[in-house]
């Protein structure tokens, strides 16, 4: 039965292309492609001959009934991105779907990622993390989007442009504080593979003077847990509440979500502070 295969290929190094990806390249009856000439010179390399079909944002609406027409037939469909692994940051979640919604068998050759090459070899924690792709170019929703990575106790993976890079970091450090540590991670796998380790604040000045080459993977440490609140902390936000008027219940209440504390000890809190205060 023909199945679309999603096949990973390399970020830059020719040989970290698999044998599984070359076998599943060569028997394809049609390869969807970001970019025909990219890809063709890809299978060029690899000695390999395909039929090309463009599938990208503009195109992959059109694409699909045609590729679900090759799937019908028969043959088989290999998915590519430009490098890495089709469906992250890239066209082809559309195609996926609609395979699968005309019940096709959809399968994939694991290789070369960015985001994970880039978190792996970060220094930074990897047991937990997020990955948001490229940030908006701009407008409040870019803002909002900063402040919510800003407070994420996960480690976060971002694609990055190296023309907007400089403004990103600035955002960032504006957000998280200049003390945040961050890796910056490009050319992966190419001879001029580079990893830059720092704060934001240091990042920001080192590509002030240093023109910033080649698409970059951000690999940002989470936001820092919040230290437990003392009984002086909780004492002192319950006596405002409580010279606000509040009853003991609302301003336990209060105090408790803005301290991230049980509601029974800051209500005890409230009671005892509140009997004082008669006194």
């Amino acid at each position: 039965m023909s199945q679309l295969i999603l096949v990973a290929t390399p970020l830059g190094n020719m040989g970290d292309i698999s044998p599984r990806a070359i076998e599943a390249l060569t028997r394809a009856g049609l390869v969807c492609c970001e970019d025909t000439r990219r890809t063709g010179l890809l299978l060029h390399n690899l000695g390999i001959k395909a039929t090309l079909m463009r599938v990208d944002e503009h195109t992959e609406h059109n694409s699909i009934p045609r590729v679900l027409d090759a799937l019908n037939e028969g043959r088989d469909v290999c998915l590519v991105t430009d490098a890495g692994t089709p469906g992250i940051s890239d066209p082809g979640s559309r195609l996926v779907r609609a395979a699968i919604d005309s019940s096709h068998i959809v399968s994939a050759i694991p290789g070369p990622a960015a985001l994970i090459m880039a978190l792996v070899i970060s220094g930074l924690p990897t047991e937990r993390f997020i990955f948001d792709g490229f940030l908006e170019r701009s407008g409040q929703e870019r803002s909002r989007h900063i402040e919510e990575l800003s407070q994420q106790r996960r480690t976060v993976v971002l694609y990055e442009a190296p023309h907007r890079i400089q403004r990103t970091l600035d955002d960032l450090a504006l957000a998280c504080g200049p003390e945040r540590l961050v890796a910056l991670c490009r050319e992966l796998t190419k001879i001029h593979e580079e990893v830059w380790r720092g704060t934001l604040t240091e990042a920001v000045e080192h590509f002030a003077t240093t023109e910033p080459q080649g698409e970059f993977v951000i690999v940002l440490q989470g936001a820092p847990d919040s230290p437990p609140a003392t009984a002086q902390d909780i004492d002192r936000l319950l006596t405002i509440e409580l010279g606000l008027g509040l009853s003991t219940k609302d301003a336990s209440t209060t105090v408790a979500t803005s301290l991230g504390i049980s509601r029974k000890v800051a209500y005890e809190r409230a009671v005892y502070l509140s009997k004082t205060d008669t006194k």
